[in-house]
């Protein structure tokens, strides 16, 4: 008998079983291919605006997804640097084919990890307690407990035009029997829609006239356990920028009459903020045009991903209209785009460890909980494969606040609201993300995952010192001062006002045009053992700078924090049936007993709980 079952081998799948096997658990992880580990279905990239957030919290949790994209990146760039560093994001292009070699070499070297090329077609559960699974070649294979990451598989359906057919993803077979096996166990399922652009041949683009989007010049890992003098591992290239035009959307606007979209063939909801390109000149009518991003596949790939021309519209309509796109007059298609419908099961149906509320022992995570992404799905699988651990162990649970993690965030937002449509990050999202910036995910969450034995205790050790570094640094620059006679001269120079006495490095660091490197020289301590060792740190350097030019605003948001705590501390019982509490609103028992929430904290955001329903039930759980 395994300890822990993972069905699926994509993002949430590697996540769960490394993580599980990490807490010590004989792990069986189910896939159809298993040189298909990590495959990237869709775009060949890893991070973005608040996905890379989650992409360095399951690195700072002892996660895979941050290493791998260090190994196998072709180019590094951090987004939103022209704003405050709560959006700072980092992101990479990857090499599809390095990354699932990489994913399937780091699965297949942890020895507690057993590889099963088979697919699973049912959950076998007795009592509310999951059994362990079936599979077409296999059979029954017994699991204390079970996670379902099956992505895109379940009941997989691909759309080209008014062509269907069967697959959870281009050349694969779908899955199917798991879907109608959890109905009958009382778990509900709906359908949800994605899709992919055309890929393109690299010889066939007009490379010359097309605008160059290249990586940083001191790229940055994602990981905090590479090692910077490694990095980065593989060579750098470009990326390519051109954009739809009036023309293109006419052509495309041709093939609406046999668009599955619009014809009601696809009856899954498909993402709000990654739409097809059909879907974008729909909505927003009024614009003549549409930015394209042209992504390498990989080093030795010949493929190029059209980035932001996601479509199930007819090949023929796809390939004419994308010859009108400048730079692409000439191009070869080598694979049209397309759209797949697949199950999932909202995810109110899951507790914030990501455990079934009706079955004990099954776990969920990925774009079966009705999320889009990769990260997302990363973020899920740790959470899953931890609190599988955890329960197969005898350890206590991890569950993370909204104040704690981006990871906090997205599964907070899945159990109390749900999605019927694919949930997708956004740095909007967190009400508390200045505190959250993918810079200090490792201080933020060392802690946890070294005491659950998830990183060891040397690279505990490193983010301790660190950390006591930039807060040493901190209270030593609110101390130091520089002369008006000092620093006059290069404020003028920098646009900025000058000062009369002597400032604080702290305060002159508040200054927009000025920045810590800027005054460090001017100190007459710049030599002493500490400032020297902060100035070796670069990392150490980014975030004493972030903590001095934001300081007023990091304080009230930990007052915020903790004045919300007291919300977020008081537990319910998960076993309270709410519809015995009459003084309720009727609106808020249906809503509460549906998702069951853990504390009051969670309970306030319910949508349809109102303010006095959470007062009675302040006065309730009190007596």
């Amino acid at each position: 008998m395994y300890d822990v079952i993972v069905i699926g081998g994509g993002h949430a799948g590697i996540e769960a079983s490394f993580i599980a096997s990490k807490l010590g658990c004989n792990v069986a992880l189910i896939t159809m291919d298993k040189n298909a580990l990590g495959r990237m279905s869709c775009n060949p990239a890893i991070g973005g605006t608040a996905k890379g957030h989650l992409v360095r919290e399951v690195d700072a949790l002892g996660g895979a997804m941050g290493l791998l994209a260090d190994r196998t990146g072709i180019q590094f760039r951090m987004l939103n640097k022209s704003k405050g560093p709560a959006v700072w994001s980092p992101r990479c292009q990857s090499d599809r084919k390095l990354y699932s070699e990489a994913a399937s070499k780091f699965i297949g070297n942890c020895e507690l990890i057993s590889i099963i090329e088979d697919s699973a077609n049912e959950i076998i559960a007795e009592n509310g307690k999951v059994l362990g699974v079936h599979c077409d070649s296999a059979g029954f294979i017994p699991g204390k407990t079970v996670i379902i990451s099956a992505g895109t598989f379940l009941n997989g359906l691909m759309h080209t035009g008014l062509d269907s057919t069967s697959g959870g993803r281009f050349g694969e077979e779908p899955a199917a029997g798991i879907t109608e096996s959890l109905q009958k166990l009382g778990i509900v399922s709906g359908r949800l829609k994605t899709g992919t652009p055309p890929r393109l041949h690299k010889n066939s683009i007009n490379w010359s006239i097309l605008e160059e989007q290249k990586g940083d010049d001191v790229p940055q890992p994602f990981s905090f356990r590479t090692p910077l003098g490694e990095f980065p591992y593989l060579p750098q290239i470009g990326c390519h920028i051109t954009n739809t035009n009036l023309e293109v959307h006419k052509i495309l606007e041709k093939g609406f009459s046999r668009s599955p979209l619009f014809t009601g063939k696809i009856k899954g909801t498909g993402p709000r903020y990654c739409p097809s390109i059909e879907d974008k000149i729909t909505r927003f009518s009024e614009r003549d045009t549409h930015h394209l991003f042209l992504e390498p596949e990989g080093l030795d790939s010949d493929l190029i991903y059209l980035n932001g021309f996601s479509t199930s519209l007819p090949a023929e309509i796809q390939f004419e209209a994308i010859r009108k796109i400048y730079g692409l007059e000439e191009v070869e298609m080598v694979r049209p785009g397309y759209a797949v419908e697949y199950d999932y099961f909202p995810p109110h149906q899951v507790d914030l460890t990501l455990e079934s509320k009706i079955i004990s022992g099954l776990y969920f995570a990925g774009q079966v909980n009705g999320t889009s992404g990769y990260e997302e799905a990363a973020a899920q699988g740790l959470i899953a494969g931890i609190n599988a651990g955890c329960k197969v162990t005898g350890r206590p649970e991890l569950v993370l606040k909204r104040s704690e993690a981006y990871i906090g965030v997205l599964v907070d937002d899945l159990v109390i609201k749900s999605t019927d449509e694919p949930y997708r990050m956004f740095t909007s999202r967190a009400e508390h993300r200045l505190l959250l910036r993918q810079d200090n995910a490792d201080a933020r969450l060392g802690k946890i995952a070294f005491g659950l034995g998830l990183i060891s205790g040397d690279h505990y050790g490193s983010i301790v010192e660190r950390q006591k570094l930039v807060n040493d640094s901190v209270s030593l620059f609110n101390k130091i001062k520089i002369h008006a006679r000092d620093i006059n001269s290069l404020l003028n120079e920098k646009g900025g006002s000058g000062i009369d006495a002597a400032d604080t490095i702290a305060k002159l660091c508040k200054r927009p045009e000025m920045n810590l490197s800027d005054l460090i020289p001017l100190i007459k301590e710049k030599n002493s053992e500490e400032i020297t060792k902060l100035t070796a740190d670069p990392v150490a350097m980014s975030q004493v700078e972030i903590e001095l030019k934001y300081e007023g605003y990091i304080k009230r948001e930990y007052e915020t924090v903790e004045k919300l705590e007291k919300y977020e501390s008081l537990q319910i019982p998960l076993t309270l049936n709410y519809l015995t509490l009459k003084a309720l609103s009727m609106e808020g028992r249906e809503k509460l007993n549906k998702i069951k929430p853990r504390t009051l904290g969670q309970a306030s955001r319910i949508s349809g709980v109102s303010p006095s329903d959470i007062s009675i039930l302040l006065v309730y759980l009190k007596s």
